[in-house]
Order: C-alpha cells, then structure tokens, then sequence
C-alpha cells in the first residue's frame, strides 16, 4: 500500500512539474554569461533593432529576433521578443513554440491570424493595424499578409527568453523521416512525399 501511495505521490508530483513548467526562477536579479565579469548599462542595451530602422522592406518574410540567443541579458527574465516583416502576399508558416506563448501586436498593415488548439478546432482573424493577438503555448499557428501591394509589421512578445520555434513544413518535409512513414502518416504517396521534400531542399 506504501508503494503504491508513493508511486501516486511521484506520478502527481512530476505531472504538476510539467504543467507549471517554463523558464527556470533565477536566485539573482540578473545572470551574468561566464565570460562576462560585471555588468554596466550595454548588458542591458540591445540595440539588434536598429538594423531595421528607415531600411528597405525584405523581400521574403523576415524575423530579427531578440531572444536569449541575441541578447545575454535575457538569461533568466522569461521574455524575448521578435519583429516579423511580411511583404505583400507571404506567410509565417504553420510553427509552434513549445516553450512560450505569443503576443503579436500588428504595427503596420493588416494580417490573417490563426492558430489550432487540441481540439483541431482553427481560430482565426483579421487583424488591422494596432491590434493585438495570443498565440496560446504549444499550439500550431500562422501569420498572412492577404494584400499582395502592401507591407505588414508586427512585434512579438514572448514568456520565455528562449522560446524556440517548430516549423511544422520544414519539421516534417526538411529532415530525414522515411518517405514511406510520411506517405502513411498523410494518406498519400511516396512520390508526393518525394515532390514535397525537394520543395524544401536547399537551393544549389
């Protein structure tokens, strides 16, 4: 009976651990990389945006980010953030981010929003500029410009410094997953699989 008490306790503990988990508390008020001694104003300066300042519009969509990855001072403040540029016509393919959820503010332009919760119920809208949108954790979502003339801006705010991005097309067609097992997993056949992967392979 112990053991079984016991076995319940460590099952209800661990799935308790797993549901409340994001990025770890610091003990300090800040993480200093180990290379860096002390830290003065700069550590806590980014200045990756400036970049985009009066330059041209990209001509795919872009992400400049600034996570953890870009911006040391992140360490340990569960947040990071990204601007996404789309030109007229292009997309933010279906991604999730498995270790934060996502709030998009839309500073330029209009943009079709969704996402997909477990239900595989699609949520989605057209947001106008100033408008804002959650992209709720872990759930499969896109963005798309629908003007093929215009440019569309936003700014993404993370709860994590390093919330990493799944891209659910170069997940599934960009890596070494047999044909046949993906032939089956989407009803098709291997030679569509074939056709979907060279879409994906890098570009001589």
């Amino acid at each position: 009976m112990a053991i079984n008490f016991l076995a319940i306790v460590t099952v209800f503990l661990t799935i308790l651990h797993l549901t409340s988990a994001g990025d770890p508390d610091i003990l300090t008020d800040f993480v200093l990389p180990p290379d860096v001694q002390s830290a003065d104003p700069n550590f806590f300066t980014y200045t990756g945006f400036r970049s985009l300042v009066n330059a041209p519009p990209p001509a795919a969509f872009k992400v400049t980010k600034a996570s953890m990855a870009e911006f040391a001072a992140l360490n340990g403040q569960s947040v990071s953030y990204a601007v996404l540029q789309y030109p007229g016509g292009s997309v933010n393919p279906l991604h999730t981010h498995p270790r934060a959820s996502e709030l998009l503010f839309l500073t330029i332009g209009t943009l079709e929003v969704g996402f997909i919760d477990t239900t595989n119920k699609l949520f989605t809208q057209t947001l106008q500029t100033g408008d804002l949108f959650i992209f709720p954790k872990g759930l499969v979502h896109f963005q798309y410009n629908a003007d093929p003339d215009k440019l569309a801006v936003a700014v993404s705010a993370f709860g994590s410094a390093n919330a990493g991005t799944v891209s659910i097309p170069s997940t599934v067609f960009n890596t070494s997953i047999d044909d046949a097992i993906l032939a089956k997993s989407f009803k098709t056949d291997v030679y569509t699989i074939q056709k979907l992967k060279a879409g994906f392979a890098p570009k001589p």
